[in-house]
Order: structure tokens, then sequence, then C-alpha cells
């Protein structure tokens, strides 16, 4: 089952001019995509948004029952004001960034809560992509026969090729135990312990965190199969190439390209420092229509459980147009832990929200890898946009079809 839901390359974004974006084609992609928009219209009840570019301003606010576009800034109480200049306006219209990516980077001035921005750019991705905002109702979960899956199965190495494929692209993720040996861990482990005096703070290939304690702990080591003979033997023996091949997309080892393989240590009390990261899609900064989607693998040095650091998931948001990062406190998705044994392998799709739960009990400790689509060419992007067409132009004569039918 196909994962792939590239539609642009790098090289084709145009420069967006402000006032033909907001007085023109935001209108008009507004309008052609208010079927979509309708729920999302409804469930999230909107405060206009004023969004100033280089000193020029436009609302956007839902009237009417319909989202529109007036010039100039509102005086509603209630309005939060978000100021960009042109280059971050055409970032947005191109889905190079997200909010969270100019949060995250410093980059975002806004009046109002970021939450609230994120329901706004729901609408946004919604009216450029011609994609329906998932904001309530369930989502069908079936295996080829139709049956609704259980999304708690793990899967053993000796399960079918075609039905961890199935479960993979419906749900987002994957489990499969037992993939390693508690031998072949522990040797990486023993790894772990010899190649964490040779990393350093500042060093460029290393995070670290403090915990409680005032220490500071190595918490992830990048290019660790340069670091260790028994991870990167693991990694190369062809038993992570078959779930890299599940899908049938090409996908390509080592997405993190010259870090193609990270060794984290979950430790308990982190109060400084990334390592217990929140709910949020690997795509959360932005890029989603250039690179998702990749699969990110985590080989189990150690077993994890909700005490000792457990991977988290929601289920089906890759296939939903969802917060970026988050969880939304109505989210209609189903949540998922991940417990796993020594040498258990998880898999999870790039945009499907997960985070790390922090461990209380016992640390944990993981090694992280992951695969990558092949380059793809602009006349496959410019199919993918067409055949997207296809799909919003049907959801949207089609009112009653649920948005989490239409991927997002």
């Amino acid at each position: 089952m196909s994962v792939d839901v590239r539609t642009r390359v790098d090289g084709e974004q145009a420069t967006v001019e402000p006032a033909r974006f907001f007085e023109d084609d935001l209108p008009a992609a507004l309008g052609a995509a208010a079927p979509l928009l309708a729920e999302a219209g409804a469930v999230l009840r909107l405060p206009p948004l004023v969004i100033e570019v280089d000193g020029d301003s436009w609302t956007l606010e839902r009237h009417d029952g319909a989202f529109a576009v007036v010039p100039g800034a509102t005086s509603a109480d209630d309005a939060m004001h978000l100021r960009l200049d042109a280059g971050q306006l055409s970032d947005l219209v191109a889905d190079q960034v997200t909010p969270m990516g100019w949060f995250s980077s410093g980059a975002l001035t806004l009046s109002g809560r970021l939450e609230r921005l994120l329901d706004w750019w729901l609408v946004l991705r919604g009216a450029l992509d011609g994609v329906a905002p998932h904001v309530s109702g369930a989502m069908a979960f079936d295996d080829a026969a139709g049956a609704p899956l259980d999304l708690a199965q793990r899967f053993g190495w000796d399960d079918d090729d075609e039905e961890m494929d199935r479960f993979l692209g419906q749900a987002g993720f994957l489990h499969v135990a037992g993939v390693f040996t508690e031998d072949e861990m522990a040797a990486v482990s023993a790894d772990m312990d010899r190649a964490a005096p040779t990393y350093s703070q500042g060093d460029g290939r290393s995070w670290w965190a403090r915990t409680d304690d005032g220490s500071d702990r190595l918490v992830r080591m990048q290019g660790f199969d340069a670091m260790s003979g028994a991870a990167a033997s693991l990694v190369s023996d062809g038993r992570l190439a078959r779930l890299g091949a599940l899908t049938g997309d090409g996908h390509q080892w080592g997405s993190m390209e010259s870090n193609a393989l990270e060794a984290l240590v979950k430790p308990i009390g982190v109060v400084e420092g990334i390592s217990d990261v929140p709910w949020h899609k690997d795509c959360s900064l932005g890029r989603h229509s250039y690179e998702c989607c990749s699969l990110t693998v985590g080989i189990s040095v150690t077993g994890a459980d909700e005490t000792s650091g457990q991977l988290r998931v929601v289920a089906g948001s890759h296939r939903a147009l969802v917060w970026p990062a988050f969880l939304r406190r109505d989210n209609p998705l189903p949540v998922l832990d991940l417990p796993t044994g020594t040498g258990d392998v998880t898999v999870h799709l790039s945009c499907t929200l997960h985070m790390a739960q922090p461990p209380v009990e016992r640390e944990r400790r993981v090694m992280y890898t992951g695969f990558r689509l092949p380059p793809l060419r602009p006349a496959a992007a410019a199919e993918a946009r067409r055949r997207l067409r296809d799909v919003r132009e049907t959801a949207a004569t089609t009112v009653s079809q649920p948005p989490s039918t239409v991927r997002g």
C-alpha cells in the first residue's frame, strides 16, 4: 500500500504577492473548498485572524457559515494577530513551513494562542490543498477482507508482508516483536557505553539534557553506526530492509543522510533539554507535501512500557489533516501505547502523530534509523496534484462524506 503522498518538488515554488494572494487566490480557494471546510468551520468556531504582511493587513474570518478574507484589520476584541514578511507568506503557502516551524525557530510573531493559529492552519491547508480537516468523527481501519483491524496487534517476524503492509498503511505504525535477539541488543548497549565518552556538549553530533539531580546527561548519539560495529552490522543485515520495502514505494535506507543511525538514552527526571519529545509529526515544521511519508524505525535496545519511556501513536493521523504537533483535547482518533520488548522494532510514518512518554522508573535505550522515499520527478508531482484535485472535486460534491476519507 503506497504511502507516498508527495505533490511538490523543490524548485517549483513561486513568489507569492500578498495582495493578489489575499484578495484573489485565497478567496477563490476558500470558495472552491467550502464543502470540505464546512465541518471545520462549525466545530472549530475560530476567532478572526488578522495577518499583517510588510505593513498591509487582511482579516480571515467566518461569516454566514463560510470562510472569507476581508481587507484591513478587524477591531474585534477576540481577534488574533499574526505578523509575517513576504518570504514567510510564500513559504507558508508552498508548505515549506508550518506555524510550528516558526514557533520552534523563534520566528513566530503572534498575538493570540498558538493552538488557535494551528486551527486556522488547518483551514488554510485545507483550502490550498483541497483536503478536509479532520476535526471530529471516527476513522475506519480495515483489513484486506474489510474486517476491523486490531490496532493493538503485534506482528512477528514470520507474519505475512502483505498483512504488515496493510496495517502500516491503515494505522500509520507497525510493531514487530523479536526482530533482534537479547544478545544482539546487549552488544549494542555495551557499545553505547563505550561510545559515550567520545561525545561532548556542543560537538554538533549529540544531544544533552539536564536531570532533576543537576546532572548533564548524554541523550542522543548521532552517527552511531560509525561508533558501533554491532549496530552497523545489524542495520545492514537485511532485516530492516524487509520492513523498508513493505509499501513498495522504493524507500531507501539512511533517511537522516550523514546521520543514518542514532542511539538514544531516555533518563528519568529530565528538566531541561530535549529527550522525551511531546506529540508531533516528523513533518511538523513543514514540507509534508515534499517528503512524506518516510519511515522512522525504532529498535528497542531495552524494552519499554508506560514507566520506561514507551512510544505512543495516534492511529490514522497520517491519513488526516490534523495539527502537526500537540494533541487536541477533543482528538477523535485512537491513541495507542506501544510497549516493546528487547529487540522489538517499531515503524511509524513521518506524518503519524507520536510522542515519547517520559520514563519514571527505568531508563530506556533505543536506536532510531529510517527509510526515505526516492526523489520525486516534477511530472510525477504534477500527476499527484491532478489526482488530489480529482479527490477534492469528488469530495466537494458529496457534502456528507466524512473528512477522514480524504487523505492529508
